[in-house]
């Protein structure tokens, strides 16, 4: 009894160790691979606990290959935008312009009723208030309002508000990234011309969204500030 108490309590602590080193998301917002490693820790921690035949070592072992594992997929996928798509998925648009894109859902796999949930969760029991919303990799959806539904509401003010669209992420860690540019409507020429005029370059960016109006916002790395 007393040997499986401490089997229990050094797996115990190691899997906290090791989901504190993967990082602190919650289990709703884990991405695909996170999830599956998540799970494969949790049996090969139970595999010595319900055999004592079983050495603690080996477990030790396989749980710190798993999370060696997931650490080198988080860095490749921070370096590669194909591999990230390949390990995690792509985010789609499933209301464009407060239009259903039905053939998207289709092809997601997610019913009318699962959008209607999703919305809730969000605060949203009218559809006809959203303009945008996407579907995100961790299976979340964000939602952007229409301009009148927006805090503060519009409407309340009696202003009337443009809609720009939803901004797009051009550059991520001085890379163009392709969709965003096909999101914005805008060429890799066009945004080197906007930035030209604020007098940075791509390297120098950390982090730039644009909308189809061409309103951005640039993060630069912080070592170039």
């Amino acid at each position: 009894m007393f040997t499986t108490i401490i089997r229990i309590l050094i797996l115990y602590v190691l899997v906290i160790f090791a989901m504190r080193i993967m990082g602190k998301r919650q289990i709703a917002d884990m991405q695909p691979t996170e999830l599956v490693v998540t799970i494969l820790i949790s049996e090969i921690a139970a595999i010595p606990i319900q055999d004592a035949s079983r050495p603690v070592l080996s477990a030790v072992i396989a749980i710190f290959t798993l999370v060696a594992l997931e650490i080198a997929l988080a860095v490749l996928s921070m370096k590669s935008a194909f591999f990230n798509s390949i390990t995690n998925g792509k985010s789609a648009v499933v209301i464009e312009d407060g239009a259903i894109l039905q053939d998207r859902l289709k092809k997601m796999r997610v019913t009318v009723a699962d959008l209607v949930e999703l919305l809730r969760v969000q605060g949203i029991f009218d559809i006809s208030e959203v303009s945008y919303a996407i579907l995100e990799t961790n299976g979340n959806l964000s939602v952007l309002q229409k301009p009148y539904y927006r805090t503060p509401r519009a409407g309340d003010l009696n202003v009337a508000e443009e809609d720009h669209g939803c901004p797009a992420l051009i550059v991520s860690d001085g890379n163009f990234m392709k969709r965003g540019l096909n999101d914005a409507h805008f060429t890799e020429d066009q945004v080197l011309k906007i930035l030209r005029t604020k007098q940075i370059s791509v390297e120098e960016i950390f982090l730039m969204t644009l909308d189809r109006d061409g309103n951005s916002v640039i993060v630069k790395k912080r070592d170039t500030q």
